[in-house]
């Protein structure tokens, strides 16, 4: 979620809003999902955090981003990777702890947390060549940053998936999130003209929204060991359906809680830096400290 606000943000009302936005806006969804309430209820499958986790702090950071505006010199000077070393260092790291995040989710060492272990090294893979080579076709150079970019769009794509889908289905939801997510990136945001400065947006609300409603394609009783039929391959297409109210009630919900936090924030302790802060960088004015 800050991902989006990136060298522009005042370090408390950064602290603030993740503060605020936890009590009022992610725990709400969480219990609608997973905690009893009607999202849950009703049918909504999110298996590791998808529409509770990624498109809940996708759209905010989206949402933050829009309230701020663009950085100083957006889309006028170039704003280059500062490390690609540390990036794809970061990316590895992300992705072996991703097993953690997903296969965790059956709160036992059984066999469907193996196979959520699974569905996110297939999906995780998938998504981070699908991403190199759309990247190769369309720029005609395949990069380091595209291709850790992807893994991220496959790990946030799975993750409401992976208790639910065999490797097939997960192959094709890291194919589709891998190819949309780098247009989300790419086209969408130089489109639309939003500064987000890490594209948490464009990989993990869409990355997010991708996996949902695949969720409710693939989602099969072989897996979850349901009596039922569970999602459209079982025969059960209103599965989507359900996924796509889960999705729409997120962003909502989302947006509307987002905005309103961030307006009292900025009345009351401002929202961003000055120009000059923002130029001089914020590791020297939020915090003294410079990467040199």
């Amino acid at each position: 979620m800050t991902g989006s606000v990136v060298d522009r943000m005042k370090f408390s009302a950064i602290m603030a809003f993740c503060g605020l936005w936890l009590i009022f806006d992610y725990a709400p969804i969480a219990h609608m999902v997973w905690g009893g309430g009607w999202l849950g209820t009703m049918g909504v499958l999110d298996y590791a955090g998808g529409t509770v986790v990624h498109i809940n702090a996708g759209v905010a950071g989206l949402v933050a981003c829009l309230v701020l505006g663009p950085r100083v010199g957006y889309r006028k000077t170039p704003f280059h990777p500062n490390n690609i070393g540390l990036s794809l260092i970061g990316a590895s790291l992300l992705w072996v702890g991703w097993f953690g995040f997903n296969a965790g989710s059956a709160v036992a060492a059984d066999v469907r947390a193996g196979m959520a272990m699974t569905t996110t090294q297939i999906a995780t893979a998938a998504a981070a060549l699908a991403w190199m080579f759309t990247e190769w076709l369309t720029k005609k150079k395949p990069s380091v940053l595209g291709i850790i970019s992807g893994a991220v769009a496959g790990l946030v794509a799975i993750t409401p998936a992976s208790g639910f889908v065999d490797p097939t289905g997960a192959l094709v939801i890291g194919i589709v999130a891998g190819i949309l997510c780098f247009f989300a990136a790419t086209s969408l945001k130089n489109a639309l003209g939003y500064d987000d400065s890490l594209d948490a947006f464009g990989v993990h609300a869409i990355g997010g929204i991708i996996g949902a409603i695949l969720t409710g394609v693939f989602a099969t009783k072989a897996i979850t060991g349901a009596e039922a039929a569970v999602g459209w391959i079982d025969g059960n297409p209103g599965q989507v359906l359900t996924q796509f109210y889960g999705v729409a009630v997120t962003i909502v919900y989302d947006a509307i809680v987002s905005f309103i936090l961030l307006k009292i924030i900025d009345v009351t302790i401002g929202l961003r830096v000055t120009e000059d802060e923002e130029r001089e960088g914020l590791d020297i004015t939020q915090h003294g400290e410079s990467i040199a």
